[in-house]
């Protein structure tokens, strides 16, 4: 049996006329031979009525919460999806089956609002599939030992996707949305920004960790496990999209080229915290943020100085924290933090050289950089990120197709 699972985010499922196109791409795929698994998000996005953030509000103009009973309310967005796009598939004469994450065998822990999946027991799957049937899934959900449902967190959907491709052993995930694939930076920043044809998992980990939101880096991760290949595309096109699969796939496929750099993306707003290392006296600056769950980010650890970065959010209460303590932190808020990404740059001199100047070029300011194996951020006022992006996108021609 050959498997594929298709995903359809919020805004793929939100009206009637884009959910045929939906159902288009579950046609093609029956056409070729597949056996299909639809996983569906919540209906629209914030404001539309059956979105998730739309159903908390309900919750939110009420005195008592409980994170158990929230679970169930933030489920119920993607059970209407569910249902109604089944009934949009019967319309078009194809049995269908409506799996709850519970149903579909999606085991979890139990934190709630925040899950993860621990294992997939997908026979219920299998003999639906084995019917002829298409299986239609709740996004977003599962539950835990004691039967509670559960769900887990942000881009919750698409690791449900790849997770039940995993179990299914399917022969690819389709992550369809409202952009045409990935992209080289951010249409709205850089209007010579193309699609990608390929990119490798790690790629994608690191721009979607640094701030492309096509989808979620967890749901990246667990594919890479089994190397299940993934497609990012259009509803409402048939074109293929980007692929995301190992570099050894890419190599194997595709013209090995001279680019370093794959992408650039940025993260805003983010401010930066600096403490002089003699006004510390032992205090553990990052245990004090973990303490009062404050992510930190961008470390840099001297015989001078720690300096680090926070969300924007943050900011106002990490200070405080500090001062508290009888230190007078160096704050800089309202930065971006502004990242190149590309597998082609490990072990190459002058990449480094070639963004600073770039960046000088266009009298940007970097207030700090780090790098990785596949990644150079650069920490720049917010008011600079947009210019910082093009300024990155331009050096490196990614506006340029192989």
């Amino acid at each position: 049996m050959q498997i594929l699972v298709q995903k359809f985010g919020g805004t793929s499922v939100a009206n009637q006329e884009i959910r045929a196109a939906a159902v288009l791409h579950v046609e093609s795929a029956l056409s070729q031979g597949y056996q299909v698994v639809v996983v569906v998000s919540a209906m629209g996005r914030r404001g539309d009525p059956y979105a998730t953030d739309t159903l908390l509000e309900l919750l939110r103009s009420e005195d008592g919460e409980s994170l158990r009973d929230k679970d169930i309310l933030m489920s119920c967005g993607e059970a209407l999806s569910a249902v109604v796009f089944a009934g949009t598939l019967r319309s078009y004469g194809h049995a269908v089956t409506v799996l709850s994450g519970g149903q579909a065998g999606i085991y979890t822990s139990d934190r709630f609002g925040d899950a993860r999946i621990l294992e997939i027991r997908p026979q219920r799957i299998i003999s639906e599939l084995e019917k002829g049937r298409v299986v239609v899934v709740m996004g977003f959900q599962g539950v835990n030992e004691t039967g509670d449902v559960t769900t887990l967190g942000r881009g919750g959907s698409d690791t449900t996707a790849t997770a039940l491709a995993v179990a299914l052993n399917a022969q690819r995930v389709d992550i369809f949305t409202d952009v045409d694939g990935i992209m080289t930076a951010d249409p709205k920043i850089v209007d010579e920004a193309r699609k990608l044809k390929r990119v490798t998992y790690t790629e994608i980990c690191n721009l979607a960790y640094q701030g492309a939101k096509v989808i979620h880096p967890r749901a990246v991760e667990i594919a890479m496990q089994k190397n299940v290949p993934i497609r990012v595309r259009s509803t409402q096109s048939m074109d293929e999209g980007t692929l995301v699969t190992s570099t050894t796939s890419v190599l194997e496929t595709a013209t090995v080229a001279d680019r370093f750099l794959t992408g650039v993306t940025q993260t805003a707003p983010v401010s930066q915290i600096s403490v002089r290392q003699e006004e510390l006296r032992g205090i553990n600056v990052f245990a004090l943020m973990a303490e009062h769950a404050i992510s930190v980010d961008f470390i840099s650890v001297g015989t001078e100085r720690v300096t680090y970065t926070v969300l924007g959010k943050d900011s106002q209460k990490a200070t405080q924290l500090i001062q508290d303590k009888g230190i007078q932190p160096q704050l800089v808020e309202n930065c971006a933090k502004v990242a190149a990404v590309g597998a082609g740059i490990a072990g190459v001199p002058g990449i480094m050289a070639k963004i600073v100047e770039s960046l000088q070029n266009e009298d940007i300011e970097i207030l700090q950089s780090a790098d990785s194996h596949t990644t150079i951020w650069c920490l720049v006022h917010g008011e600079q990120m947009e210019k910082a992006v093009r300024a990155l996108h331009r050096a490196f021609e990614l506006d340029n197709p192989l």
